[in-house]
This record gives C-alpha cells, structure tokens and sequence, in this order.
C-alpha cells in the first residue's frame, strides 16, 4: 500500500496563523488549529471552488472568503438549512515527536452541494410575439414626492410611442424602485467569485435586481436605458445597476458563455450640465462587453451646459421640446426596426440558437 502519510513540518510553526491552506500536489487543504487542537480539511469550498484554507475563523468555524459559507474544522460540516447540510472531505492528522502529519487518504468522502436551480438558470429562448422593449429609469427621487425627471420623460414617450405606433410589448422598470443592494466585490476576490447568477440574487430572496436580469437576459429585445447627468457622469443608481451586471459580462471572459445574444441597446442622456457625449460613450463601452448591439445614432441627449445651467430652465425646455420628444421616438423606432431585421436574419438561420449555457456553480 502506498505511503499516504506527509510531514507538514514543526507543530509550533503550523499554530499561528490558526488556518492556513496546504498544497501537496493535487491536494488542497484548509489546515486549523482551534481549542489546541489541529484538524484538516478539504480547502475547496462545495460552493464554488473558494480557497477554504485562505479564509478566516469565526466563531470556531472556517469561512470561506468568497461567499462565507461556515464549515465546521473537525467534520467538515456546512450547514445550509434545517435539513439540509453538505460537507467537504476531512483528513486525520497526528503529532509525532515535533512534527504534525498528515493522511493524504480522506477519511471522510464528504457529501457534494446540489447545483443552484433558480428562474435565472432556465434555458434562454425568444418566445414568439412582437418585439419586446424595456424602458430603464436610472433617476433617482424621494418615492413619496416623485418629481419631474427630463430623462425618464423622454423614455417614457419612447415607450408610449413604441406601444402606440409600433405595436410592439413595453416595460417600464423604474431602478429606484427595486430594492437590490450594491455589488460586494467578488470579482475583486477572484474571477471564478463572480458568479451568474449572481451570488447576491441567489442567496437574498428579497434581492430584485433580478428584475432587470429577467428583462434583459430573457424577454426584451430592445432595451433603452435612461439616465440624467450628475457632475459629468451617469447618475450613482446608474452605476450601482452596471456594477451589479459584471457577472454577464464575467460570464463571456470566464467560460465563453454569452448570456446577450442579438439584442439592441439604446440611451437616453439628459442634464443641467454637458457631457453627454462623455456619459453616452461609457454606457456604449459597457453594454458592448455584455454583447448588446446598437442601432444607426444609439442614443439621444440634452443639456443647457455648464454656463447655462438653470435646473428650472432646463425642465421646462425639455418638456416642452417638440424635437426631443420626436427624438426620443425616433431612437425606440431604429431601435426597433433593427431588432427585427435582427430577427428575421434568425428565422433564415435557425441554427442559430439565443441561448446561453446551463449557470454552473451551486447553492
């Protein structure tokens, strides 16, 4: 029988830090020592693939340091419910004179985490009907006393035009009414942290940024997405909404899995101060990465500029802009032209399937 007995080395040395990983060739392990005691795990998490060794202890529990699932050092138990509990292989260990060992053969198999299955992981297939356009309102306002906003004024009549003239299926998402939190860095912790969907939306039921991945990714053809100008830039809910949307983009670099597939984006930009061509010009770089395509003049805007920057002014110039309300139908009507000479190319093609892979990764 083959030696499955390794020397980590000195016992005194292996104590501090109490957790740490251990490499011995194929095998990672997450070795501990809590209460004067050594235990070894596996240092790979079920969940998705996190360095269980490079983690933290709390409490008396490993933490895995890209999504903090808890594992118990001894057992390595992670315990996701009630009834429902999964573990990762543990290892025997033992002191010998000065040196810690241990056996590279598990002494526990562990019990694997069943793959995460959510609305989001179902198939992406266009359903039949007409085109399918999604209005984004990226303004922020007090919910109880909404004000005018000159950005969601003008995607609201692209909408109404849409519907009206065009005949085709609106949806109208107002960002600040979704409650969904900020990006928490996974990506900065590793690529493979970053995961679709995303970790937030999986693990936080009451998380409604899935609302706007269920539209983009699943039933809009056309999405236009408006925003008004905050000192030069898109607005903060703007970039909290984006941010949230690197694990589509993460998706392509990583596995080669193109969750946005022949659909078309177009914007809105408006604003008391300049900059549009800047703003606009990040909101096409961005949407680019995650595969969307744009019709001839992808976007329309408006400001007064920095001179003449008079917020009273300004809303009542775009309200009563006969040539930006006519701009704003024009762009939905391109917009929509272009996703159906998108579709009919596909009708010729059928081989030609908009779907992405099966979402990896489990709970």
């Amino acid at each position: 029988m083959a030696q499955t007995w390794h020397d980590l080395g000195l016992i005194e040395g292996l104590k501090d830090p109490p957790l740490r990983e251990i490499q011995i060739g194929k095998t990672r392990l997450a070795l501990s020592y809590v209460d004067g005691e050594f235990s070894a795990i596996s240092g790979v998490c079920l969940h998705a693939g996190g360095p269980l060794g490079k983690g933290t202890l709390k409490h008396g529990l490993i933490v895995c340091p890209w999504h903090y699932f808890h594992y118990q050092p001894k057992t390595g138990i992670c315990r996701l419910g009630e009834n429902y509990e999964v573990a990762v292989p543990t290892y025997e260990v033992k002191e010998e004179g000065a040196h810690l060992w241990v056996n590279l053969r598990p002494a526990t198999k562990g019990k694997p985490m069943r793959d995460y299955q959510g609305p989001l992981t179902r198939p992406i297939k266009r359903e039949g009907g007409p085109i399918r356009v999604a209005g984004i309102s990226t303004t922020i306002m007090t919910q109880k006393y909404p004000r005018y906003s000159t950005s969601e004024d003008l995607l609201e009549t692209a909408l109404s035009y849409a519907e009206k003239e065009l005949h085709v299926e609106t949806r109208l998402i107002r960002a600040r009414d979704l409650n969904f939190r900020h990006c928490e860095g996974y990506y900065s912790k590793s690529s493979h942290a970053c995961l679709w969907p995303c970790a937030i939306t999986r693990g936080d039921h009451d998380d409604q940024m899935k609302e706007i991945y269920e539209a983009m990714i699943y039933w809009a053809d056309v999405v236009v997405v408006a925003t008004p100008i905050r000192w030069g830039a898109a607005s903060s809910l703007y970039y909290k909404m984006v941010e949230r949307m690197n694990c589509i983009q993460n998706q392509i670099t990583l596995s080669n899995n193109v969750l946005i597939r022949k659909k078309v984006a177009a914007f809105i930009v408006t604003g008391g101060q300049d900059n549009v061509q800047s703003v606009a010009g990040q909101m096409l770089g961005f949407f680019a990465e995650l595969g969307f395509l744009f019709p001839p003049f992808p976007y329309i805007g408006h400001s007064l500029g920095w001179e003449a920057e008079n917020m009273e002014r300004n809303m009542d110039y775009v309200q009563k802009s006969p040539s930006l309300h006519e701009g704003a139908k024009d762009l939905v009507r391109r917009s929509v032209e272009m996703s159906k000479a998108i579709l009919e190319t596909d009708l010729c093609t059928p081989s030609i399937e908009r779907s992405g892979r099966k979402a990896s990764g489990g709970f």
